[in-house]
């Protein structure tokens, strides 16, 4: 299965936190129309990144409970990208290339590894080209 959007972390975080409404409905709104056209993907970084902060970082942190129903009801359906060397050397690649750090850089590799031409992110900047993948800031003003 292929997917042309990729979903970063930050999307999924303001979903599960309302704290800012107007991100809060914008994360609602792409995670709604992901899970309904499954032409939206993750990696395995985002579901351990997002479950991380939504376990302990969160303002109000989710229980294990929580979690698990967010990862088994959202999460999991979207998971196209698992770990690698390939995407491993990838991701190096890119990190070498677009002087972005590790992290950032295994979501670009995972997003480019799933065949996606936007990724959504704030977390890189808006516009950005890299290869055949275009940096999509849905929180952008």
């Amino acid at each position: 299965m292929s997917a042309s959007t990729f979903i970063d972390t930050n999307i999924f975080v303001y979903h599960l936190d309302a704290t800012d409404v107007r991100k809060h409905d914008i994360a609602e709104a792409i995670v709604r129309e992901a899970l309904r056209t499954q032409d939206a993907c993750i990696s395995y970084q985002v579901v351990q990144e997002c479950l991380n902060v939504v376990s302990t970082k969160a303002r109000v942190p989710l229980s294990a409970e929580q979690a698990q129903a967010y990862l088994d009801a959202v999460l999991a359906p979207l998971l196209q990208i698992g770990a690698s060397t390939e995407l491993f050397h990838r991701a190096l690649g890119i990190r070498s290339r677009w002087r972005f750090g590790f992290y950032d850089s295994l979501i670009v590799a995972a997003a480019l590894a799933a065949g996606c031409t936007r990724l959504l992110s704030e977390d890189l900047q808006h516009g950005q080209q890299i290869e055949a993948l275009t940096v999509v800031d849905p929180f952008r003003v």
